[in-house]
């Protein structure tokens, strides 16, 4: 009964807008001829009874030593256009719909673009308001908010806008688009203390798609119900006619001018470390709809792709894998093992994507067996290498690591999970009380369209994500063999020996190395430890980096 109901709101809401489009732009026409004609009647009064006209200075001219030392109340008047240099929410209206809801709720998305185009600005926002969260489960909107949208915010920061935020502790952001889409992130990474926007309706766990009673936030009423007598300080905001109303209700504004230089991964306010989500670009209207065309063509790639790295020898997958996208860099040579050596080679590669096996094991024209904590019954089905599940029990795992390098070659990732951006987890330092030849393998993953690794989506997904790509990259840099003194054979500890080798990965790849674990990725991704159908505890590594 709910759906009906909610399908003819929506007919009432397009019909209205098509009737009196023309109707509503004459007004908008006759109320700027008006102000206009006010404009001219007040400037052509004396100086002394003319009213202050509505100009605000750049953010540039912002004196940001002053602001770390009074440190004022700054007022934000919305985020897009001010906070981001993107001029349209679109994308991230988008990037909720994709992530949070389905590949079927981003079409419907993309293809209302013509008709927003000819809606006005509210009817535009309750729009796309609608058919991204019509349906749509709170704890979905939750997971998106904290593990996909922060990326792509911190890339649009707007430079000039965010130093003069970060130069107060005491910030309130004012913004027209759903509250749940932005709180998260300009709590967590602006520190902002206090969040209004426009909220939403819901339904049990649900969103019903509309806005509360009170509508879409009016930007300068909320302001003064907010602050009441008192004026904010600064009021920060575009150059719009609305923006200038809300800052003067401030005792000073400033205009922020788009665009602005990016803001560089190392002005991050803190590290972005861990997120989640299949799109690796921003889906702008012209972006989206390359990928839905892209999308057929992908599918066939990926399988064609598959299908050659399994039925193929090694030199005919990377030939035909070269041939059909796939930028493939090879750097380094690989010694050959002494005839002496009675155990395989245990090879310690960094963990981009779950391929980082197979690409190893293709270049090096070898099979390799190829440890891990959990695989999905699909990809373990098209691995071309032997795939040996651990129990996450200590002792356990290093008897069966033991077994398999008696048998042969051996591929660990000891980060245990895969990380996008350029840091290295801790290692877990079971590798290396195993063996005394250990080659640690630099590997690094670039995609364009979608990622290949998921901590809340499918992952029997993810070799099929990665091969979609028009041109997946990867970077393979095998290191030396590490001297024996520096191996626990030489009198160094397990920990000593797994820090050494981090740090090596870390410098060849010009990554940063931390201390955060599996755990600490699961636990901000997707709100569990990333352990599925586990019957014990997880035996926790306490040794730090």
């Amino acid at each position: 009964m709910v759906f009906p109901m909610v399908l003819l709101r929506l007919l009432d809401w397009v019909l209205y807008q098509l009737l009196a489009n023309s109707f509503y732009r004459a007004a908008r026409k006759m109320k700027s001829y008006w102000f206009n004609f006010e404009y001219s009647i007040i400037s052509s009064k004396p100086q002394h009874l003319q009213q202050p006209c509505l100009s605000f200075p750049s953010v540039t001219k912002c004196d940001l030593e002053a602001l770390r030392a009074s440190q004022p109340t700054l007022a934000f008047c919305d985020v897009h256009k001010v906070l981001l240099n993107t001029h349209s929410f679109f994308p991230f209206f988008m990037l909720v719909a994709f992530e949070g809801g389905s590949i079927l709720r981003a079409l419907l998305l993309l293809l209302s673009c013509p008709l927003l185009l000819i809606l006005n600005y509210d009817m535009n926002l309750k729009l796309m308001t609608f058919i991204t969260f019509c349906g749509l489960r709170i704890k979905d909107m939750e997971c998106v908010s904290r593990a996909v949208l922060p990326k792509f915010y911190l890339e649009n920061l707007n430079l000039h806008a965010y130093e003069v935020m970060a130069s107060s502790s005491s910030k309130v952001v004012f913004t027209s688009v759903p509250r749940v889409m932005v709180e998260g992130f300009l709590k967590e990474y602006l520190s902002v203390c206090n969040v209004i926007g426009t909220e939403l309706q819901t339904f049990g766990t649900y969103f019903t798609g509309f806005v509360s009673d009170s509508g879409l936030l009016v930007k300068h009423r909320a302001l003064k119900e907010y602050f009441g007598d008192r004026k904010p300080d600064i009021g920060i905001g575009s150059s719009s006619f609305d923006d200038h109303i809300f800052m003067s209700l401030c005792k000073e504004g400033y205009v922020v001018n788009n665009p602005s230089p990016m803001l560089g991964r190392e002005k991050y306010p803190k590290p972005l470390i861990f997120h989640d989500g299949r799109l690796a670009f921003l889906p702008t209207p012209s972006a989206t709809l390359l990928m839905f065309m892209w999308l057929p063509i992908g599918i066939l790639l990926a399988i064609y792709r598959i299908l050659v790295g399994i039925l193929l020898p090694y030199k005919w997958a990377m030939i035909l894998g070269v041939w059909s996208g796939i930028n493939l860099n090879v750097k380094g040579i690989m010694r050959s093992q002494s005839s002496e050596q009675k155990k395989g080679v245990l090879y310690v590669c960094t963990h981009r994507t779950l391929l980082d096996p197979v690409f190893l094991s293709t270049c090096l024209a070898k099979p390799l067996t190829a440890v891990t904590y959990s695989l999905s019954k699909v990809s373990e089905f098209i691995a071309p290498i032997r795939t040996v599940r651990l129990t996450r029990d200590r002792k356990q795992d290093a008897q069966t690591m033991q077994k398999l390098l008696s048998e042969g070659d051996l591929v660990v990732c000891p980060e245990g999970t895969t990380c996008r951006e350029p840091y290295l987890l801790r290692f877990s330092s079971l590798f290396a009380e195993l063996a005394d030849e250990i080659v640690p393998v630099a590997m690094n993953a670039h995609v364009s369209m979608f990622y290949g690794t998921t901590a809340a989506g499918l992952k029997c997904l993810d070799p099929i994500f990665f091969f979609m790509n028009p041109r997946p990259c990867y970077h393979i840099h095998i290191l030396g063999k590490v001297p024996k003194e520096l191996t626990c054979a030489g009198g160094r500890s397990s920990c000593e020996v797994a820090n050494y080798i981090q740090s090596q990965l870390a410098l060849a790849l010009g990554f940063q190395c931390t201390t955060l674990t599996r755990r600490d990725k699961y636990l901000m991704l997707a709100g569990n430890e990333g352990i599925v159908n586990q019957q014990h505890n997880t035996n926790n590594n306490k040794e730090e980096t």
